[in-house]
């Protein structure tokens, strides 16, 4: 069975969704939840469901280290971001080449980079009068929201939409394909080659 890491920032609804869906899966485990906020609602859902957690500050992902020693530790294959607003440092995308991804509330390449998360998104693609958002899962790699696309799925746009009603709209996307395509990926992995916490 493979092991999931997931890095998240805010509520933790997505993350929260892949834990129950992978709790009745034989092909992968949400093993590890990382947060960059002491207080984000995502490591309380996480220890609710008895997940490992951990918090993180700026230095311990970019600098020291720490976040990769926890991730070869608990034998990660898979790292899944959900609501992670930080670009992952070059250490981390060295040691899982091809087994990073992200989700994004939009149809990339349109609305992404840096700043342009949440309610920004679905308030500037309403603005701009768009017939259409939804979803993008792609690989992560040394730019915001520049991997590879990997799934995209569209909702409309109606007249009288609001940033509510269409982050409604998307996060039921979010809800319905980011575990079927994350699965999908996980069973294709080959072994990775973890190198011990002294090593990484």
């Amino acid at each position: 069975m493979r092991n999931i890491a997931i890095l998240a920032s805010g509520s933790g609804t997505n993350a929260e969704n892949l834990i129950h869906y992978f709790s009745n899966r034989n092909s992968a485990q949400v093993s590890l939840v990382l947060s960059n906020k002491r207080q984000a609602m995502v490591l309380k859902r996480a220890e609710a469901h008895n997940i490992r957690t951990v918090f993180f500050e700026h230095k311990e992902f970019y600098v020291t280290g720490k976040v990769l020693r926890y991730l070869t530790l608990y034998k990660i294959d898979f790292i899944v971001l959900a609501g992670f607003l930080w670009l992952v440092p070059e250490n981390i995308l060295e040691q899982y080449p091809g087994r990073i991804i992200n989700i994004h509330p939009a149809l990339l390449p349109a609305y992404g980079g840096k700043g342009m998360y949440g309610d920004i998104v679905h308030k500037t693609v309403i603005g701009n009068h768009d017939a259409e958002s939804g979803i993008t899962i792609h690989y992560v790699n040394k730019q915001y929201d520049k991997g590879d696309i990997i799934f995209q799925a569209r909702c409309k746009v109606d007249p009288d939409e609001t940033p509510d009603s269409l982050a409604a709209k998307v996060h039921a996307l979010e809800y319905l394909h980011y575990p079927k395509v994350i699965e999908d990926l996980v069973v294709k992995l080959p072994d990775l080659l973890i190198k011990s916490p002294e090593e990484a």
